[in-house]
């Protein structure tokens, strides 16, 4: 199966680009689509400083890896705005990105994902948080 394109989705921003569209827009917000395992158990980005939180949506269920149904419409109660920007985070990207397309079929305009993810991909060592993403970058986070 080919990959989506990136007319499905408003595209791919660094995790640095997402902290600094996070500051400059307040209407922007960042959903975090890792599981409660993750968010409990590796750590959560911290935007606080900017007067946000971030919103918590499971795109897949730990530890089946099932796909939540009602990703869409939790999501949605927790956006307001189907035209801020929405920027959304997972390990990597990869599930990030899924519910970025998702969430532009469901009428969001500025869906991103951020690649890189909170963690970022493995190094050399197969260990992440050192090569990109939301830790790499230094930005501010909180664990459990």
């Amino acid at each position: 199966m080919a990959p989506p394109s990136s007319f499905e989705y408003a595209g791919d921003i660094s995790a640095a680009e997402a902290w600094e569209r996070l500051e400059a827009n307040p209407k922007a917000q960042l959903v975090d689509v890792r599981t409660a395992a993750e968010w409990n158990f590796v750590g959560l980005p911290d935007i606080s400083s900017l007067g946000r939180q971030v919103h918590c949506v499971e795109w897949q269920a730990f530890p089946t890896g099932a796909r939540n149904p009602g990703f869409v419409i939790e999501a949605g109660q927790a956006l307001n705005d189907k035209d801020a920007p929405v920027l959304l985070l997972c390990r990597s990207g990869a599930r990030s990105r899924a519910a970025a397309i998702a969430l532009t079929e469901a009428g969001f305009s500025q869906a991103f994902n951020i690649a890189g993810g909170f963690e970022g991909d493995t190094d050399e060592e197969s260990h992440r948080g050192n090569r990109n993403g939301w830790k790499a970058a230094n930005l501010p986070w909180r664990q459990g």
